[in-house]
């Protein structure tokens, strides 16, 4: 079994689009890849605006009905490549932090690196991102609609726009979702290593300052896959939109899809993690033993020097080290009993419905126009 050369950094930066992106002069920076996705959206919108201008449909094109081919070309494809390029280098981080930290060590190390090397050269592959390509032709030939994808996720657009939409629907949809699939491929990759990295024999410390047994990296790595989390919400967002005005849903369905969304959105960022919670909890429950009984001694120890009448130290109270130090084990009982099981924080779970429901607010406005939500809370505000 080949193994990664020492030192060696993960990275799902890699595939024959990253190659012909380096190319092309898009990537000047090896972990900033943000021109491509505005390439990649910019350029098929242009000419779909420019095809509309030439038939005669310009009007249309910018309507509410359509609303989400605008978003998945200038919103969500531009995130997909926002997220790669930040989450990259925490990629990169955390696998150091596996071989400097103590996280790993002897053959747990060896295997870690062996499993680096194995998804290493699966980034770089040409099938994965050939076998993307081709599901994505496929949808495009044998689906003619996706459940809640609104009217720019089928052939409806085409009625409307002709060529525009014919062009929307042949290259710039299949384009969407080719690096949609290329994305769930790259993110496979790492749920796959993190789960291998979760049976190796791993050295979690319930007393680590993290408050997670030495995981505590992986919430800031993952609060990285905030972009991608964006560009799906706005996405779902605005193909709620199109179906609300084209009144093939209600609006009453939104408040089902906000909770959908949400509940995405933890599984994709959060569910991950979740192969590391029987290790930590093994880890934390041990934890709890080995340090409730070092208090204990430690507080029969003190008792008896300090407390203990008949058997009271000579030694002065005021100066002592021993109350500090008591102190500090109580904390360190304190960090032990709150470990995580899950490497998951509030900070990244407030982020993280932040950043699922923001882009759908906007669909509260079909509505309850501006002027009225803002006349409402006016007169809330002032006791009208």
């Amino acid at each position: 079994m080949s193994a990664a050369r020492p030192g060696q950094e993960l990275s799902l930066l890699g595939g024959p689009l990253h190659r012909l992106a380096r190319h092309a002069g898009l990537v000047r920076h090896p972990a900033n890849t943000v021109r491509v996705g505005l390439v990649l959206g910019l350029l098929p919108w242009l000419i779909g605006v420019l095809l509309a201008a030439a038939e005669g449909v310009l009007p249309e094109l910018f309507s509410v009905d359509v609303i989400g081919a605008h978003v998945r070309l200038l919103v969500a494809i531009p995130l997909f490549f926002v997220c790669e390029s930040v989450l990259d280098p925490q990629l990169g981080s955390f696998t150091r932090y596996c071989a400097r930290s103590g996280l790993l060590t002897g053959e747990a190390l060896g295997a870690f690196e062996a499993h680096l090397a194995r998804t290493l050269r699966w980034k770089d592959g040409w099938v994965p991102d050939a076998a993307c390509l081709t599901a994505a032709v496929l949808m495009a030939i044998t689906t003619p609609e996706t459940p809640w994808g609104g009217v720019t996720s089928g052939l409806d657009a085409e009625r409307a726009l002709p060529l525009a939409g014919w062009w929307y629907w042949i290259v710039c949809l299949t384009l969407f979702r080719f690096l949609l699939f290329r994305w769930i491929w790259r993110f496979a990759l790492w749920c796959h290593l993190l789960w291998r990295l979760s049976r190796l024999d791993l050295r979690l410390m319930p007393a680590h300052a993290d408050g997670s047994g030495g995981l505590g990296i992986l919430e800031e790595v993952h609060t990285h896959l905030l972009p991608l989390v964006i560009g799906l919400s706005a996405v779902l967002a605005a193909s709620f939109a199109e179906d609300i005005v084209t009144g093939r849903t209600p609006f009453d369905a939104i408040f089902l899809a906000f909770a959908a969304m949400l509940l995405g959105a933890v599984v994709l960022v959060v569910g991950p993690l979740t192969v590391f919670a029987g290790r930590s909890w093994a880890c934390r429950q041990q934890g709890l033993r080995d340090y409730m009984a070092l208090a204990a001694r430690y507080a029969s120890t003190f008792d008896r020097k300090w407390i203990d009448r008949d058997a009271a130290s000579a030694e002065p109270l005021l100066g002592t080290a021993d109350i500090q130090t008591l102190a500090d084990l109580s904390s360190g009982v304190a960090i032990v009993r709150n470990m995580r099981v899950i490497p998951v924080g509030r900070r990244l779970l407030a982020a993280l419905a932040a950043a699922t429901l923001l882009p759908m607010l906007p669909l509260l406005t079909l509505k309850y126009p501006v002027a009225t939500m803002i006349d409402r809370i006016v007169n809330r505000l002032i006791g009208l």
